[in-house]
């Protein structure tokens, strides 16, 4: 791990190129480690991460889940002390009250964890817990062309790993509000809604979310949670994630690459001139 940055590990590789010449380099990659999630001293969740932001990882998974949607239903989130082999990847969530339903709560997590979450079934089941979204604003195809570019720019890690997904919250007039790096693209948008949570700025109905790959069910289901209307993204999304998006009266946007976009769902936010 570097001393400078806990996201980040140093290594010694073999360089080789086709003509068959070879030398051993020092580099870095993108660190990953487990980290386990309790609730009230409960285990609910292990999940591998890029350590830094562990305690927004924790409250955006718990905004996500649907047992938070305040800071006042989080009474205190601490890491737990290094202790063995642990290296203190465990974070407790102390709750204000908040109701769990920890049977719901567990069989969710790891049913998702193992098999992933398919059909019209789990598109009922979340908005059991979530509203569809409002939202009644519109921008610029130009705006959302800008906004890869501002993601990009501010992916400090990646641009020495190559090894990170992102998500970013952009205001409507282009402003990168917050940005978030991991190995897996759901810790990275989980980040983001803890964020958002401890400060008291849910629902973000007047943001956009960019993600730097492709968008799942998963995605849009935690951009619902924090009350997103429009999610982009500069790869592809999954039929279920369009599927879902409509449902949800959310805009969903797929390769955002240059000055094109693909529009699947709800365009009325994206003001098209005559």
């Amino acid at each position: 791990m570097s001393a400078e940055n806990p996201a980040i590990t140093e290594v010694r590789l073999l360089k080789v190129n086709i003509a068959g010449t070879q030398s051993e380099i020092d580099d870095v990659t993108a660190r990953e480690e487990p980290l386990e999630i309790r609730v009230e001293g409960r285990s609910v969740a292990v999940v591998m991460r890029t350590p830094g932001h562990d305690e927004e990882l924790a409250a955006g998974f718990l905004v996500s889940e649907g047992v938070v949607q305040s800071p006042r239903d989080i009474l205190e989130v601490s890491q737990c002390p290094s202790t063995g082999n642990t290296k203190g990847n465990i974070v407790d969530v102390l709750l204000g009250g908040a109701v769990v339903n920890w049977d719901s709560l567990t069989r969710h997590v790891f049913s998702a964890s193992s098999c992933g979450l398919c059909g019209k079934t789990s598109i009922e089941s979340v908005f059991q817990q979530f509203p569809a979204v409002k939202g009644d604003w519109a921008v610029s195809p130009s705006l959302i062309a800008s906004l890869p570019d501002k993601l990009r720019a501010a992916q400090e890690t990646f641009s020495k790993t190559g090894g990170l997904h992102a998500s970013g919250i952009f205001d409507l007039e282009g402003n990168l509000i917050v940005l978030r790096e991991d190995v897996g693209r759901h810790n990275a948008l989980d980040k983001i809604l803890g964020y958002a949570l401890q400060r008291d700025l849910l629902p973000l109905d007047r943001h956009i979310l960019l993600v730097s790959g492709r968008v799942s069910f998963e995605i849009i289901q935690k951009a619902l949670a924090a009350g997103i209307p429009l999610v982009a993204a500069i790869s592809a999304p999954s039929s279920l994630a369009v599927d879902f998006a409509e449902e949800a009266h959310q805009t969903l946007i797929g390769f955002l690459r240059g000055e094109t976009m693909n529009v699947y769902t709800h365009p009325q936010r994206v003001t098209i001139q005559p």
